[in-house]
């Protein structure tokens, strides 16, 4: 809630969060924490969307048709919810955590999803990617034919992959000419640490601002005739 509060000062019109970001990337958990379309959890972050006149992409275990999904909740100011699921499911090898704890592949928990919304606002139009979506190019690709031109990545990366996977979403932005948002944990979760370094990208490929590798804050950047206007505000740090 804080972060949201605290983007809403600054006027931001829509906010990433991570994937998973309402649970933490906890699959063992995702059964018992899985949210339903319409769920009363979400009421909060609703009031708190339509008081800040901000639309919030919220990532969550998503049940639908007795069938588990990764999904991002778009929460709309005027209080319409969407819902995107993930498309291409992941795995995590074993060497990347020394201390053996790995989550199981996503598959043998969730199901690939086919819930693909535009997210409008402004007159603007973005779409959602979430984690090993973007590891197909169709997927980048797709959005902008489809009038995108903001590719909102709420994401999991940790510290191996985040080279390889933010150089993809660069190429993105400048193949698609996309605005990017890559949106990370900023601390360990799942048993797994994160790369954080959440990050918006102009449509060139550029960083235009980017929060450090640990703690709880929000990357800002706002275009308007002048160009972009950036802030990092942290809120906590791990």
């Amino acid at each position: 809630m804080q972060l949201i509060r605290a983007a809403a000062k600054e006027r931001t019109r829509v906010l990433v969060f991570p994937e998973l970001s309402l649970t933490g990337y906890e699959l063992d958990l995702a059964n018992d924490l899985a949210f339903s379309e319409g769920d009363p959890r979400l009421t909060p972050l609703i009031d708190l969307a339509s008081s800040s006149n901000m639309t919030l992409i919220v990532g969550a275990p998503v049940r639908i048709d007795l069938r588990l999904y990764i999904g991002a909740f778009i929460i709309y100011s005027d209080r319409s919810v969407d819902l995107y699921t993930k498309q291409r499911l992941g795995a995590f090898p074993s060497e990347v955590n020394p201390s053996g704890i790995v989550p199981p592949p996503e598959a043998t928990i969730f199901q690939p999803g086919q819930r693909n919304p535009l997210v409008q606002f402004d007159g603007n139009t973005a779409a959602v990617a979430v984690c090993a979506d973007i590891g197909r190019p169709g997927h980048a690709r797709e959005a902008a034919d489809r009038g995108a031109r903001s590719y909102l990545a709420s994401m999991f990366v940790i510290p191996a992959d985040f080279e390889q996977e933010t150089a993809r979403l660069r190429d993105y932005a400048v193949k698609h000419s996309m605005a990017v948002v890559f949106a990370n944990f900023g601390g360990p979760t799942g048993g797994l640490p994160s790369a954080g370094n959440s990050a918006i990208m102009s449509e060139k490929g550029n960083v235009l601002v980017q929060l450090p590798t640990t703690g709880a804050g929000v990357a800002i950047a706002i275009q308007d005739e002048t160009g972009w206007r950036t802030k990092e505000i942290m809120i906590g740090r791990a």
